[in-house]
């Protein structure tokens, strides 16, 4: 049996975005400028035919990840869950305890993390240690520079 892989609503219909984008836009572009480098001939010195080339095989093999990441995706309904418990999907408010510096993240599925964007993987050490833990409590998250203290503040989700 193959395991679901967990996401958003939201993630869901953005890696579908971007597989659609790939097959539809970049495949076509990438074909073109493989038949762009062929007409200028001896392809064993055409460095526009290998790049063509390289930017083809890691198209298809992300193609080929996201076509396997949706198969397997158990999408959950983020807007259907409430409470003050940390689980999957939750918008977490946290305190950093030593620094005071707050932090907004959202429990999300690997494939649609981006920390950039405060979007954390729910196998990441932070969401780890959050998951299962309520409003007002300190979790003890160890990193690479050592423990870091963090308070939650709030959960909502959305």
């Amino acid at each position: 049996m193959e395991e679901k892989v967990p996401m958003t609503s939201k993630g869901y219909a953005d890696l579908n975005d971007e597989l659609k984008r790939l097959k539809l836009v970049e495949r076509p572009r990438i074909v073109a400028a493989i038949e762009e480098a062929r007409a200028h001939g001896d392809l064993s010195e055409n460095a526009e035919y290998q790049s063509a080339r390289e930017q083809q095989s890691f198209n298809e093999g992300r193609i080929m990840e996201l076509e396997s990441a949706l198969s397997h995706a158990q999408v959950i309904d983020t807007k259907a869950l409430s409470g003050d418990k940390i689980v999957f999907g939750a918008l977490v408010y946290l305190e950093d305890l030593d620094t005071e510096k707050k932090y907004t993240y959202q429990i999300v599925g690997q494939y649609e993390a981006n920390l950039d964007l405060g979007l954390i993987s729910f196998l990441s050490p932070i969401a780890k240690a959050l998951i299962g833990k309520n409003k007002g409590d300190v979790v003890e998250v160890k990193t690479p520079k050592g423990e870091k203290s963090y308070e939650i503040l709030d959960v909502k989700y959305v």
